[in-house]
């Protein structure tokens, strides 16, 4: 096995280590943020500040006992969570966090900071997160409970609702990048525009990012769209009856899936990597830092919005964010039909 494999794995399982420990820094982050919101301190017990509470709570979690009830349908059960982070892990493969480095000069060629490069990165992400909705939809079948059947049916209607906003947006980044890799339209946002402006997709995509962000947070059942969830009239929704490790595999993944539209959102419109100051590997902390100021606003945004009413979810989606990533699309085409 020569050097350059060694890197590929070290740069592999960096990936997996990213999006793994991205759940427990969500789990913090926002116990912390609703804490301060809220006036209060959130949790402050476990290690100095609270930084051990994720710890505490996968602990807490893993010694707990196993239930399932006696009607499930064990083998459907025991499957739903497996798929959601699944799911959520291969999505995570293909998404570029940093620029083609050696490693100071110790490799004989540069690698990426990808797990893999895919040509067509934007599709896998984008078929492969569908699949995510599979794990939820058969949790709340297989529990054989009224709570989580109606948490199931809301979360494959919210899916068909919102996934075709997503892929519209997508679709117009697409346009301007001429490109479905991943990596290609983080290059394609290199440089500024009279010396100034970064030439980040998000000025001329404005709106295609707000439909994006939109869908992107109804897709990770997050509020104000945590409709399979609403602990307020389904209990817990689709995983009422789930308990210690396959009811934390259902919180990796959503916290997972959070980190992941938010490390979309910065490839697709926020330029990756690039920014100023800094060169070659140490472009990636520009990426980190763009990826927490888009996750602490889908905490922020849990914590001071309403949840919808049902049929306000649907309206919004069909009959507002829809038609908007339609014109959004259209006005793209025609702009890089005019300006090629």
């Amino acid at each position: 096995m020569d050097i350059i494999t060694i890197a590929q794995f070290v740069v592999l399982g960096l990936a997996f280590f990213i999006a793994l420990n991205s759940a427990a820094i969500n789990v913090l982050l926002e116990r912390k943020l609703a804490g301060f919101l809220q006036q209060r301190l959130g949790p402050y017990r476990t290690g100095p500040w609270g930084l051990l509470q994720p710890v505490a709570d996968i602990v807490k979690l893993l010694f707990k006992e196993e239930l399932r009830p006696k009607a499930a349908d064990a083998f459907l059960f025991n499957l739903a969570p497996i798929l959601a982070a699944t799911a959520a892990f291969a999505s995570f493969a293909v998404v570029p966090f940093g620029p083609s480095i050696d490693f100071f000069g110790l490799l004989p060629e540069a690698i990426k900071l990808q797990a893999a490069d895919v040509n067509v990165g934007v599709l896998v992400v984008f078929a492969v997160t569908s699949m995510g909705v599979y794990g939820v939809v058969l949790a709340g079948w297989s529990s054989n409970s009224k709570y989580s059947l109606i948490g199931g049916l809301r979360s494959s209607a919210q899916m068909i609702s919102y996934e075709l906003s997503y892929g519209t947006a997508l679709a117009a980044v697409i346009l301007m990048a001429n490109s479905l890799s991943l990596r290609e339209i983080v290059d394609a946002q290199q440089g500024t525009w009279f010396g100034i402006i970064p030439k980040w997709y998000i000025i001329p995509q404005f709106f295609g990012f707000f439909v994006f962000m939109t869908a992107g947070i109804a897709e990770t059942n997050r509020a104000p769209f945590d409709f399979p969830e609403a602990e307020q009239e389904l209990v817990a929704g689709y995983h009422t009856e789930y308990s210690s490790f396959r009811f934390a595999l259902f919180f990796l993944a959503e916290y997972v899936n959070m980190t992941l539209v938010s490390a979309i959102a910065v490839c697709l419109y926020f330029g990756g990597w690039h920014g100023p100051f800094l060169e070659g590997g140490y472009q990636s902390l520009w990426w980190f830092a763009k990826v927490f100021a888009l996750l602490f606003f889908y905490i922020w945004m849990r914590w001071t919005l309403p949840r919808y009413r049902y049929d306000q979810l649907m309206h919004f989606g069909w009959k507002f964010l829809l038609p908007l990533a339609i014109i959004n699309l259209l006005l793209t085409a025609a702009g890089v039909l005019y300006w090629s």
